[in-house]
C-alpha cells in the first residue's frame, strides 16, 4: 500500500463542512451557505496542496546550505563543532 496522498482533500472538506456549519449558524440561506462551503474547498485544499508540494521540492532539492547543516546534524560528536 503507499503513501496517502490524499491530505488536501481532506483538507478541504473538513474546510467545506466547518464552512457550512458557520454559515447555517449566521443565518445564510442554502444557497449562500452551499457557496461558501464550495470556496473554501477549494481555498484550503489548493492552500494545502501548495504547502504539501513545497515541502517535497525541499526534500528533494535541498539548497547549498543544506548538505552542511545535515553532516552537523548526524554527526555524534559536536565537541569538534563548538566555538
Amino acid at each position: 500500500m503507499g503513501k496517502f496522498r490524499g491530505w488536501h482533500i481532506v483538507a478541504g472538506i473538513a474546510a467545506m463542512l466547518l464552512a457550512g456549519i458557520f454559515g447555517t449558524a449566521m443565518g445564510l440561506n442554502i444557497t449562500a451557505t452551499y457557496l461558501a462551503s464550495g470556496v473554501a474547498f477549494v481555498a484550503v485544499s489548493l492552500w494545502v496542496d501548495s504547502r504539501i508540494s513545497r515541502r517535497r521540492s525541499a526534500v528533494r532539492h535541498p539548497g547549498p546550505d543544506a548538505g552542511q547543516d545535515a553532516k552537523l546534524a548526524l554527526d555524534a560528536d559536536s565537541s569538534k563543532h563548538e566555538g
